[in-house]
């Protein structure tokens, strides 16, 4: 009598395989294109003072062309605004704590706390984006001028309705920033028009563009559900202190600096062995001129309409 034939085993061999292993994958992660195409421009003691001009008419400006001869030479002086307003860089941040037995036994072959912190960095980069756009102190969205906010004319966003958000930022703007489905919307709107939007290359990736400006895509943008259905905002930026445009505020060379103006710091270990981290983003924007900036609201973003 023979004995049976036998191999060995997948589950028994896998008691001899290594394991290859990813960090760990946050789906939240986004591309924070506004962080990428913003300038940023570094605060001293964390405030910044936005001096503007007052406006001509309220100053008495006096130029002439050619004034006859013999003529009084029209004088003029340039006046200022006597309360400008300033910016104080605000804080984004969280701790860390992270059992130092666990962090010494499980640290191979992946550092426990780089990763943690890994995750935590890109959380917090995340909650940045979102202050720029949303903060109630300067976040784009609710800093916008009363002057530079336009509605659409039916609900979905239109090429009109773009056209009219660049009528407002018509200083060299630099991009459009709109939610994902917003850029959708409007797409299927040129399509049906039969103006299919062009695309251009930016950091590798392609954009929709109207008018040559790209529509940049952010989650930030909330889309809210209300009696207009599903609507959202799309903004229109014009950027650089050169440009008297949008610009981002940090604070360079702080303690602990891991990227510019986000701080990674230890604050100690307790009694029960545990390692806490202290994460710090100090950051800010700011709106130089009321027309670098406009908002188009009620973008309805609910769907696919019947065209007739």
């Amino acid at each position: 009598m023979t004995a049976a034939h036998q191999t060995l085993g997948a589950p028994a061999a896998r008691q001899l395989a290594n394991t290859t292993k990813t960090p760990p994958q946050w789906a939240g992660v986004t591309p924070r294109w506004l962080v990428s195409l913003l300038p940023w421009t570094p605060v001293e003691a964390g405030t910044y003072r936005v001096n503007k001009v007052k406006e001509a008419s309220d100053q008495g400006i006096g130029i002439e062309c050619s004034p006859s001869d013999g003529a009084d030479i029209p004088g003029a002086f340039v006046d200022y605004e006597e309360q400008p307003r300033e910016y104080t860089l605000s804080t984004v941040t969280t701790t860390l704590e992270v059992q130092t037995r666990i962090s010494d036994l499980y640290r191979s072959p992946m550092d426990q706390v780089r990763e943690q912190l890994a995750v935590l960095i890109e959380m917090v980069k995340e909650r940045q984006e979102s202050e720029l756009v949303n903060n109630a102190t300067y976040g784009l969205l609710t800093n916008a001028a009363p002057s530079m906010r336009i509605s659409t004319r039916a609900g979905a966003p239109t090429p009109d309705d773009l056209d009219e958000l660049i009528s407002k930022v018509w200083k060299e703007p630099a991009f459009f920033l709109a939610h994902p489905r917003a850029i959708a919307a409007f797409g299927r709107e040129c399509t049906f028009r039969g103006v299919p939007p062009p695309t251009v290359t930016l950091f590798g990736s392609p954009f929709l563009t109207w008018r040559g400006i790209p529509l940049v895509p952010s989650d930030k943008l909330n889309v809210n559900v209300g009696p207009k259905g599903q609507t959202t905002n799309i903004l229109l930026i014009r950027t650089g202190e050169k440009k008297r445009g949008v610009v981002g505020l940090f604070q360079p060379g702080i303690p602990g600096e891991v990227s510019p103006s986000l701080s990674v710091r230890l604050m100690g270990i307790n009694q029960r062995g545990a390692a806490s981290y202290l994460l710090s983003l100090y950051c800010s924007a700011a709106i130089l001129t009321d027309d670098a900036l406009g908002v188009l609201e009620n973008v309805d973003v609910g769907g696919y309409h019947e065209y007739k």
